[in-house]
């Protein structure tokens, strides 16, 4: 299963936004320096977030980003699909591509990986930059952290 460094930049860096944005509107530079992001990388990504109306972009002096949305309204799964990020747990193109084998069939456990896929965009699709701000993502999943 691979969930990349795109997503995870994407979700931190609207975390960070939404964290420090009731003084008006935050720079990238800033959001690089607290996150040990590169500033090109978070200028690749906010412009994938902006043209997915996540985010606004302010000119001039003090100007910066601001979120859209509440971060109560800006869901997780919306960033990682705003900045082209697949959550792949099959090895096949599962949307027309290759079968899982490299043959016509699929492998046998093929519908175990992609109900996992599923699973976790239901996941991410319900867990808002407010949950994730205020920590309210620890047991949402009723499972203790033995694994």
């Amino acid at each position: 299963m691979k969930l990349g460094s795109r997503g995870r930049y994407a979700v931190m860096a609207l975390v960070d936004l939404a964290s420090h944005e009731h003084d008006g509107p935050v720079s990238l530079s800033d959001i690089a320096d607290r996150q040990k992001i590169s500033l090109s990388y978070l200028e690749q990504l906010f412009a994938k977030l902006r043209r997915a109306d996540l985010v606004k972009s302010v000119r001039g002096p003090g100007g910066g980003y601001l979120l859209l949305n509440r971060p109560d309204q800006t869901m997780v799964s919306q960033i990682i699909v705003a900045v082209d990020e697949p959550i792949q747990t099959t090895r096949c193109g599962e949307m027309g591509g290759k079968p899982c084998t490299g043959r016509l069939e699929r492998c046998a456990t093929h519908d175990l990986w992609r109900e996992l896929r599923l699973h976790i965009i239901k996941f991410l699709s319900g867990v808002s930059i407010k949950d994730v701000m205020s920590g309210d993502v620890k047991g949402m999943s009723g499972v203790l952290e033995q694994i």
